[in-house]
């Protein structure tokens, strides 16, 4: 996570510290609210078969707004099929919630949920991978949320594709 800076939704580039002290200092303006930390990423195959992965960092304070971070990273491997693509976008977001969860932890911050969103759901092509994907994420302690209500992956992330 280090190697990428993330934009805010103003366009700034920030470091993954800057945007860990962002959200840090979000969750303490506010501290008896609820919150949720989200990651997301989707991606956009090209022509060539590489693609484009975007991920999304979104910190809801709930039913009071939030704020978000994204990077986009263009990879140059190739993706022959979806199942190759998406399992990258959860693996992605994983490597990320791991690195943001664990610098998170070195704060004392307001309670919140952790969630990784994934760009799956029950319609379309990617229904038959929904459990093997909900699984890795659960099998790395983390909550696995997909469509309808992963709005971190097929929303906002989705608008930097």
């Amino acid at each position: 996570m280090e190697q990428y800076l993330f934009n805010t939704s103003l366009g700034i580039k920030i470091n993954p510290e800057q945007v860990v002290q962002e959200i840090i200092n979000f969750m303490k303006a506010v501290p008896q609210r609820d919150y949720k930390v989200i990651i997301g990423t989707d991606s956009e195959k090209a022509a060539d078969k590489t693609a484009d992965f975007v991920t999304a960092i979104v910190v809801y304070r709930v039913g009071n707004g939030g704020r978000y971070f994204w990077r986009k990273i263009d990879e140059d491997q190739k993706y022959h099929t979806l199942r190759d693509r998406i399992t990258q976008e959860v693996l992605i977001s994983l490597e990320i919630a791991k690195v943001l969860f664990g610098a998170m932890s070195k704060f004392e911050v307001p309670k919140f949920d952790f969630e990784i969103h994934l760009d799956i759901g029950d319609n379309g092509q990617t229904r038959t991978m929904i459990q093997e994907l909900t699984g890795i994420i659960r099998a790395n302690n983390f909550e696995a949320k997909t469509k309808p209500y992963s709005y971190a992956a097929s929303k906002v992330a989705d608008r930097h594709v």
